[in-house]
């Protein structure tokens, strides 16, 4: 059985649903597959959605960037 792509409505739905909001502001949607969806107020950018391993190892190392670079600074 072949799963369907997830639509724009679907991708919507899942941005409104307060379930997948953890503290207002952390998404959490294993349904949702993409790396970084838009933030709650979608005029501020975007978020990491956690469910997803690929966001958080992107997380991890745009934060371990931070350290490296001001290592590298001096």
């Amino acid at each position: 059985m072949k799963s369907e792509k997830p639509t724009q409505e679907d991708f919507d739905n899942w941005h409104k649903d307060p379930n997948n909001w953890y503290l207002g502001f952390l998404y959490y949607n294993p349904k949702d597959k993409r790396l970084l969806p838009p933030k709650r107020l979608k005029a501020f950018g975007w978020t990491v959605n956690f469910a997803n391993p690929y966001s958080v190892l992107i997380l991890i190392a745009i934060l371990a960037l931070i350290p490296l670079a001001l290592l590298l600074k001096y």
